[in-house]
C-alpha cells in the first residue's frame, strides 16, 4: 500500500466515513514483506483466504528460507512446491520444524499458531491413474492437506483395469470434490466424472509413450471429455488443482 492510499485510509477513520475493523482488514490485505529477492505478498491470507505459496524451481535455498521466515514472522504457513532434495536439506537444517514430503517435492513450514480449520463442506479425493503419476497427484495432496482438508487417495486405478476405480465407488460418491491425475491418454477422467454427482478437477500428466506429447495427449483427452463436470488445469499442475479442490470444498458462507 503506498501512501497515498494509506493517506486515505486514515483520513476515511479520522471522518468516521471508515470503521476501524474494516481499516485494519484493508491494511492487512495490502500487505508486504520486502526483501532483497522477494515481495513476499503477507496480505494473500487476507485476502483470499490462503497464503502465498512459493514456487520452488530456480530459487536459490538461503532466498528460500528468508522468504518462509518472512511468511512465519507475519504469522502464516509456509509452502515451497517443485523443491529438490539438496535444497529442502538446506532449508530443513535452518528451519528444522518444516516437513518435508519427497515424492510431492513439496516443503511444509507450520505457522506459528493454531493450525487454521476451514469450514469444509466435505472431503476431497484424488484419484490417480497410475504409480508413474504419484509426485504430481502427492503434490496435490500434501497442498490439500496443509490447509486443513482431508484427503482420501485411491492410487494405480487407470482404465487399463477398469474395475479397480469401480471397487472405490463408496469414496467417490461421499467426496466433494475429485482430483484426477493420469497421463497417456488421460481418459480416467472422463470415467471418474461419469460415475459422480462432485466437480471433478483433471491433472494431465507428461506420463506416457512418445505420442503422448509430454502430457499434451492427456491434456486434450480430458479437454474434449464428454463427461460433463470435468474442469482441466494445466499439465502436471496438481498444486493449481490442489487450489482449485479446496475452494470447491471449503465453505465461506
Amino acid at each position: 500500500m503506498n501512501s497515498e492510499h494509506l493517506r486515505d485510509l486514515l483520513q476515511g477513520v479520522q471522518s468516521g466515513d471508515l470503521d476501524i475493523e474494516t481499516a485494519l482488514s484493508k491494511l492487512s490485505s495490502a500487505a508486504t514483506a520486502s526483501l532483497d529477492v522477494a515481495e513476499v505478498d503477507t496480505g494473500r491470507l487476507a485476502r483470499t483466504g490462503h497464503p502465498e505459496v512459493v514456487f520452488g524451481q530456480g530459487k536459490e535455498a538461503p532466498d528460500m528460507v528468508e522468504i518462509l521466515n518472512a511468511l512465519h514472522t507475519a504469522g502464516q504457513p509456509g509452502l515451497i512446491t517443485r523443491l529438490t532434495d539438496d535444497k529442502a536439506a538446506h532449508i530443513m537444517s535452518a528451519l528444522p520444524q518444516s516437513i518435508w514430503h519427497r515424492r510431492a517435492r513439496v516443503l511444509h513450514l507450520p505457522g506459528p499458531g493454531a493450525a487454521h480449520e476451514p469450514k469444509l463442506r466435505g472431503e476431497i479425493t484424488i484419484v490417480c491413474a497410475g504409480t508413474s503419476d504419484l509426485p504430481v497427484a502427492e503434490e496435490a495432496a500434501v497442498v490439500a492437506e496443509a490447509f486443513g482438508h482431508t484427503v482420501n487417495r485411491i492410487w494405480d486405478v487407470g482404465v487399463a483395469g477398469l474395475q479397480r476405480i469401480l471397487n472405490h465407488q463408496e469414496t467417490l460418491q461421499r467426496s466433494s470434490v475429485i482430483i484426477v491425475v493420469a497421463g497417456m491418454e488421460g481418459a480416467l477422467a472422463s470415467v471418474v466424472t461419469g460415475l459422480v454427482a462432485c466437480p471433478v478437477v483433471a491433472v494431465p500428466t507428461s506420463v506416457g509413450y512418445g505420442a503422448s506429447f509430454h502430457g499434451l495427449a492427456a491434456l486434450l483427452g480430458m479437454l474434449n471429455a464428454c463427461a460433463t463436470g470435468v474442469a482441466v488445469v494445466n499439465i502436471d499442475n496438481g498444486f493449481g488443482a490442489a487450489m482449485m479442490a479446496v475452494r470447491i470444498n471449503e465453505d465461506r458462507t
